[in-house]
C-alpha cells in the first residue's frame, strides 16, 4: 500500500483523506494537533481539532470554521477513520490517528510522557507507523520530575520575597506558564503575568484547570512596591525590553529544557535556569515509541539524524520527514496584544 501521508510544501498530508496534519500553507482542510503557532496557522479552509482545545485556537487565530472532537470519538473522511488523542503537551494537544483499509497512522504532533495538572496524559496509540516529534532526540536530555523543578521555582522566588525583590521568571505564554502556575506555591506571594501570559490563563480557567489567581501586571498598584514579594511571569522577549523596568530590584530566571545545556543561561543572560519541558526526553521519547509498537517511525523536527540511526540499530524501519516546526512561538490572543506594552515577539523553539 502506498503511504498514507506524505510531506508536501503545504506540510503533511493524508493522501487518501485528502487533508493535511498541521499545515504551514494555506490549505483547504487541516487536522491541528495544538495550537502552538507552529502548529496551528490562519488561512485554512477548515479547521480539525481537540474540543479541549478549541477555545485557545479561537483564542490565537480569531474567527475560524472549526470542528472539534472529544478525544477517542472518530469522524471517517474520504474512508479515512479520524480520531485524536491525549498528547500531553498542552492544554488541547492531540495525536492524529488514521486508519485506512486495515493500516493505521498515528501523527504524533508535540508530546511529553510526564502527566500534569494543566491537560489530559499522553495516551499511547497502537499502530502500524508512528510519525514523532524529536525536539530533544539526544540522550543528554533526561528531565528531573516536575515536582523537584517546582520546588527550586518555589524556593528561588521565596528567597527573593523575603528579601523585598520581585522574581522575574521568563517562560512560553501558552502551556509552559500554565504549567508553572499549577505548581506554585500560592501562600508566598502575589503573581503576575504579562499580558501575552494572561488571557491564556483565562482560557485554561474557563477549560476547568486549576490556575492560582493571577493579574496583569498592568492591574497592579502602588507602583515597584507592589513586586517586592511578586513573582511575575513573562515571554522570553520581555527580558531586556522597557518592559521589565518596572519592577525595580528584581531577580530573572528562564524556565526551559534548553537549560540543561551548558552555556544556555549565560547565553539568556537571566540569574537562575530551571529545566522544564513540555516536550518529551530521551527515555520519554523511547517510551512512546515502544509504546505504539509501530514497526515504522517516521521523525520530523529536531534531532533526526541521531534519533533515524538509533531506531534503525535498534531494528525499526525508519525515516524522516522535512518540515517547518519548531518554532513556538509568544503570539498573544488577539484581543490581548496590545493589553501590554509587549516588546515585539521573538520565534525560539520551545522546550
Amino acid at each position: 500500500m502506498p503511504d498514507m501521508v506524505v510531506a508536501r510544501k503545504e506540510g503533511l498530508y493524508c493522501v487518501p483523506g485528502q487533508f493535511y496534519i498541521d499545515p504551514w500553507r494555506p490549505v483547504d482542510r487541516a487536522v491541528i494537533t495544538h495550537a502552538h503557532a507552529d502548529h496551528a496557522r490562519v488561512g485554512h479552509g477548515s479547521y480539525l481539532a481537540a474540543e479541549s482545545g478549541g477555545n485557545v485556537l479561537r483564542a490565537r487565530l480569531g474567527e475560524i470554521n472549526l470542528q472539534t472532537l472529544r478525544y477517542g470519538e472518530s469522524v471517517v473522511h474520504n474512508g479515512v477513520t479520524v480520531s485524536l488523542h491525549p498528547a500531553g503537551h498542552v492544554l488541547g494537544s492531540a495525536q492524529v490517528r488514521m486508519e485506512y483499509q486495515g493500516e493505521v497512522w498515528v501523527a504524533s504532533g508535540d508530546y511529553k510522557v510526564e502527566p500534569d495538572a494543566t491537560c489530559a496524559p499522553f495516551e499511547p496509540v497502537r499502530c502500524h507507523t508512528f510519525i514523532t516529534e524529536s525536539t530533544f532526540g539526544l540522550p543528554i536530555y533526561r528531565w528531573q520530575p516536575q515536582d523537584e523543578v517546582y520546588a527550586e521555582i518555589n524556593d528561588w522566588w521565596r528567597g527573593n520575597a523575603e528579601e523585598g525583590r520581585a522574581s522575574v521568571l521568563y517562560c512560553y505564554s501558552f502551556g509552559k506558564a500554565q504549567r508553572i502556575l499549577s505548581g506554585l506555591d500560592r501562600a508566598i506571594g502575589p503573581i503576575f503575568c504579562h499580558g501575552a501570559v494572561e488571557p491564556l490563563n483565562r482560557v485554561y480557567r474557563a477549560g476547568g484547570i486549576d490556575l492560582p489567581d493571577t493579574l496583569l501586571v498592568s492591574e497592579a498598584s502602588g507602583g515597584k512596591a507592589a513586586f517586592r514579594d511578586a513573582l511575575i511571569l513573562a515571554p522570553p522577549s520581555a527580558g531586556g525590553s522597557t518592559w521589565i523596568r518596572r519592577f525595580g530590584d528584581y531577580s530573572d530566571g528562564f524556565a526551559s529544557g534548553w537549560m540543561q545545556l551548558r552555556g544556555a543561561r549565560r547565553r539568556r543572560a537571566v540569574d537562575r535556569g530551571f529545566i522544564l519541558s513540555d516536550h518529551a526526553d530521551w527515555p520519554g521519547l523511547m517510551s512512546a515509541i515502544a509504546a505504539t509498537g509501530a514497526e515504522r517511525v517516521i521523525v520530523t523536527h529536531g534531532q533526526i539524524g541521531t534519533m533515524v540511526r538509533w531506531l534503525q540499530q535498534n531494528g525499526l524501519e525508519a525515516g524522516a520527514f522535512e518540515t517547518e516546526y519548531g518554532d513556538e512561538d509568544d503570539a498573544a490572543p488577539r484581543q490581548a496584544q496590545h493589553q501590554e506594552q509587549a516588546p515585539d515577539q521573538e520565534q525560539p523553539a520551545d522546550a
